[in-house]
């Protein structure tokens, strides 16, 4: 680092006189106006530089985070051309660095060379508002949850993640007799509905058939005639106490659903296969499943846990 000698050195005047003691003052040749101060307004250091060009002085509003040495000296020089020299000094007149951050600066006094004038920079310590005390409650909170989460959370999580994985076994070893007995009874039920289907459209080619022998082979249109409206409006009957009966329009998917679980409940019943006990442990299985990715995601992302329900 560069040393400079500061100008304005004090310097010693012995004055005695007659009636009274000797005595030492003390005077520099600093000028009062070359003192300047950084000043806080609107939570934001500023210092006001008078500029040599303009005769007047200048407000520089900092950014202690984001600035440095370097960007405080371009500013003024960007700011007034005639200035030629900028440098900043310690309060004992070695030169700083230009990657020092401005934040770094404040924290004591400097002095500001500005072509051949040097300027003394106080830097007072901002007080704190009550937001700035409140973030750094809350800081310490966060670091306090940070260190109790980092002791006591990974213990914790295996410990969990170990109940949870047991949990989960069992109910598989639960749920496997119960998933093939539940693959027969569908496989019954599926095959049972299939052929109703088969049946009703056999039942209708055949009712078509004799309607046709009976129209063109047997009878005439004029006879025929009657019966085929009769038999539509039964038809219409029959569909709308359907819908009576059902609640449900009379679709084909629907009808064939129905008819499905009416097969599954009866084969249900007849093998013995307990449908509350199997749909109980489906849904403790997806809760336990829940809960153990809920678990493992913050471990791998490394964030803070979300609570695990308990289970009932």
């Amino acid at each position: 680092m560069t040393r400079f000698n500061i100008k304005g050195t004090a310097q010693i005047l012995s004055k005695r006189h007659l009636w009274a003691p000797g005595r030492v003052v003390y005077y520099s040749t600093l000028s009062p106006s070359n003192d300047l101060s950084v000043e806080y307004k609107h939570g934001r250091p500023v210092l006001a530089v008078p500029l040599p060009s303009r005769n007047e002085r200048c407000l520089f509003f900092l950014r202690p985070m984001l600035m440095d040495v370097t960007d405080f000296l371009r500013d003024i020089q960007k700011e007034d051309p005639g200035i030629h020299r900028a440098v900043v000094l310690t309060a004992g007149g070695d030169q700083v660095s230009g990657t020092t951050s401005i934040d770094s600066l404040l924290k004591g006094d400097f002095h500001l060379l500005i072509n051949d004038i040097t300027f003394s920079v106080h830097s007072p310590t901002p007080e704190k508002s009550s937001s700035e005390r409140a973030a750094d409650i809350q800081d310490m909170k966060t670091l306090v949850h940070m260190l109790y989460a980092a002791m006591h959370l990974p213990p914790h999580q295996l410990r969990k993640e170990k109940e949870l994985l047991q949990r989960l076994d069992f109910l598989r070893q639960e749920l496997t007799p119960l998933e093939k007995a539940k693959d027969e009874v569908v496989q019954r039920a599926e095959l049972k509905t299939t052929r109703v289907l088969w049946t009703g459209l056999a039942l209708m080619s055949v009712q078509t058939g004799a309607l046709a022998w009976l129209t063109w082979w047997v009878y005439s249109w004029d006879i025929m005639e009657p019966v085929t409206y009769f038999l539509t409006y039964s038809t219409s009957i029959g569909i709308f106490a359907y819908y009576i009966l059902t609640k449900q329009d009379y679709v084909y998917p629907d009808v064939k659903d129905r008819q499905f679980l009416h097969y599954f409940y009866k084969g249900a019943k007849k093998q013995r296969f307990n449908i509350q006990k199997y749909n109980r442990l489906k849904e403790e299985l997806s809760m336990v499943e829940e809960d153990l990715r809920r678990l493992r995601s913050p471990v791998k992302l490394g964030l803070p846990v979300e609570q695990v329900q308990a289970n009932p």
